[in-house]
């Protein structure tokens, strides 16, 4: 058959033009499409070999052939092949119906990485005209007896012949352009980047990688001297798709250490297998140690994603909530579009399955940790249990198994209990979790609000991460017991007869009427039976925020209103009894305001408070002092 020389399609030709012309950095992606392309080839021989007995897959490969003298590198394989309407279709045409989408987002992201975009819609092999003058396929369909010959510059047309001798596969040669252009090529013959790029995107492809070296110049006559065999350049070890009893936990480090760039052992490894109507397969590590960019906001974060052991991306966060964000490993789909974009990701429902699976596997593996394996759960949790219960702000749906793994310190011992354990421990009668945040463990312990509370015997959850702040607000209970803050509303542990009397509350109306008219910091005055040895304490109104959480907003720069809080007395503390007795007798004693800051001021530094003006409170107690001595 003679040559024929025909058009390309004419969104084919614009996609052309933006690969020819286009600006992208990352044009090594073009090995990994002609790889990809050799291994479904493949695939598709040993598939068709089942239900044909005249096909044979036998000996399936890839060779990668550089020669730097011509300036060519060529992929073979001896897979499938295709006939000469293939080529035409497969190549000649793009029949996506998001081809005009895809020219439109790579004019508008020629500033991007084309590894998120080539490929996207079947059209990873135009990516070698980014890197080619000239291409040239030669390909024999399995079953037929002859092949045929494309060839194209990229400048809208190609030809096509038939060609005799073909081996059955395809080949693929890349005629590339001169190294010294402006966009300064890498020389793709080169060996060494023909490795990196082969380890990088296509090390766990399942047939080998050859790498064969070009055929040299006619040898002199009697020179037997063999040629060089080729080298494997892909490992082929693609470990999540190993039965985890085939597996050495050697193995399973190695590859962490190779994906995490974290020298320690992980703690913990999960292997995990979907079939059905969308397969996936996932090895997942859980770290030993915390990474020091954890908490950053550009950390380094996310599972790499492949597709039929093809790389796609490194931190693909669409993959694991946030929560998890220490995490790390490999999700290998079936189904997915190579090199498909992160906006793509994010709404693809697959994907969103997948995030959920996972979320929920890694759960569950904690909660196995935890009543398994006591101290690997409480490595587990100093490293990342501030992290995990970020989720609980996030993950509606996750809050109950995040809670159900968590763990806080307590009163009740030295060692952090579980929610389960402390609503197995609650008193009769006892309808909340009660808890505290703050700063430190001893702050809290030290807390006015905390006496009655101890005194009576009951637990109290100390809550000292910068998140418990938030995550209590958006959890309103567990287990059907509401979580109460004992620094905040009216909180009230004692039987009838220890509660102040209505006639005790008459005696002191004075003066909390005249407390809550001369401290302008308060909203309210009142009688507590929380305190047992402290004199006062500050407490928040139940719909008001914290002190803490007011110091967190304002932090972060937002502007927060000042909120008033309200002052507690104890009435049977020496100090208030005294006080009252003073208003009674001598209310226009000029002492007794001053009297009143030092009772609030006091209470404000018994919970960790900063005074608004430490330098007055100081110079109030030194006079009050001096006048005792």
């Amino acid at each position: 058959m003679s040559t024929e020389t025909l058009e390309f399609q004419a969104e084919a030709r614009q996609l052309l033009q933006l690969m020819v012309h286009s600006i992208y950095s990352n044009k090594d992606i073009f090995l990994r499409e002609l790889i990809s392309n050799a291994s479904d080839a493949l695939d598709k021989l040993r598939l068709a070999a089942l239900t044909d007995d005249e096909l044979t897959a036998e000996d399936l490969h890839i060779e990668v052939v550089a020669d730097a003298e011509a300036r060519t590198l060529t992929v073979r394989d001896n897979g499938i092949g295709m006939a000469r309407d293939e080529v035409v279709t497969l190549i000649g045409t793009i029949a996506k119906s998001g081809t005009a989408d895809l020219l439109r987002r790579m004019k508008e992201n020629k500033d991007k990485d084309s590894a998120e975009l080539i490929g996207q819609f079947g059209v990873g092999f135009y990516s070698t005209f980014m890197v080619a003058d000239r291409v040239t396929l030669v390909t024999r369909k399995a079953g037929e007896q002859t092949g045929t010959r494309w060839e194209s510059a990229g400048e809208g047309t190609y030809t096509i012949e038939e060609a005799a001798d073909v081996a059955t596969g395809t080949s693929v040669t890349v005629h590339l352009r001169p190294k010294d252009e402006e966009d300064a090529l890498y020389d793709y013959t080169d060996e060494w980047k023909i490795k990196e790029i082969v380890k990088r995107y296509s090390d766990f492809i399942s047939f080998p990688i050859l790498l064969v070296k070009a055929a040299a110049e006619p040898k002199a006559e009697g020179d037997d001297e063999s040629p060089a065999a080729p080298e494997t350049l892909n490992s082929m070890k693609a470990l999540w798709a190993r039965p985890r009893s085939d597996v050495k936990d050697e193995e399973y480090a190695e590859f962490y250490r190779h994906i995490s760039h974290d020298w320690t052992d992980p703690l913990e490894i999960i292997q995990m297998r979907a079939e059905g109507t969308f397969e996936y397969e996932a090895l997942l590590f859980i770290p030993s140690r915390a990474p020091h960019d954890l908490f950053q906001r550009d950390g380094a974060r996310g599972i790499q994603l492949y597709v039929k052991r093809v790389f796609i991306m490194d931190d693909s966060r669409e993959l694991m909530p946030d929560y998890l964000r220490f995490v790390k490993g490999v999700v290998d789909a079936a189904d997915l579009s190579l090199n498909i974009s992160r906006e793509i990701l994010q709404q693809d429902r697959h994907i969103q399955m997948i995030r959920r699976r996972l979320a929920k596997k890694v759960l569950s593996t904690i909660k196995d940790l935890m009543t398994k394996d006591a101290e690997k759960y409480a490595t587990f949790w100093r490293e990342f249990g501030r992290a995990v219960k970020e989720g609980l702000l996030s993950e509606q749906d996750d809050q109950k198994a995040i809670l159900d793994v968590s763990s806080f310190a307590s009163t009740a011992s030295a060692d952090p209990t579980t929610l389960a354990d402390y609503v197995s421990r609650m008193k009769d009668g006892q309808d909340e979790i009660y808890y505290m945040t703050g700063e430190s463990r001893a702050q809290v312990e030290n807390s006015p609000h905390m006496e009655a509370f101890q005194a009576k015997g009951y637990e109290v959850l100390l809550l000292t991460d910068p998140v418990d702040e938030i995550w209590v607000e958006a959890v309103p209970e567990y287990d059907g017991k509401k979580l109460q803050s004992i620094a905040r509303g009216n909180v009230d542990l004692s039987a009838d007869e220890d509660k102040p009397s209505q006639e005790k509350t008459g005696e002191f109306a004075p003066l909390l009427t005249w407390l809550g008219e001369t401290l302008d910091e308060v909203k309210e005055v009142r009688l507590t039976s929380r305190l047992t040895t402290s004199p006062a304490c500050l407490v928040s109104d139940a719909n008001d925020i914290t002190p803490t959480l007011e110091k967190m907003y304002k932090a972060m720069g937002q502007d927060v209103p000042p909120v008033k809080r309200i002052l507690e007395l104890n009435p049977d503390h020496p100090l208030v009894t005294g006080l009252r007795d003073a208003y009674a007798g001598r209310a226009e004693d000029p002492a007794l305001p001053e009297t009143a800051e030092l009772l609030y001021g006091t209470a404000l530094l018994a919970e960790g408070g900063d005074l608004a003006d430490p330098a007055r409170f100081a110079k109030l107690l030194a006079d009050r002092l001096a006048r005792t001595v």
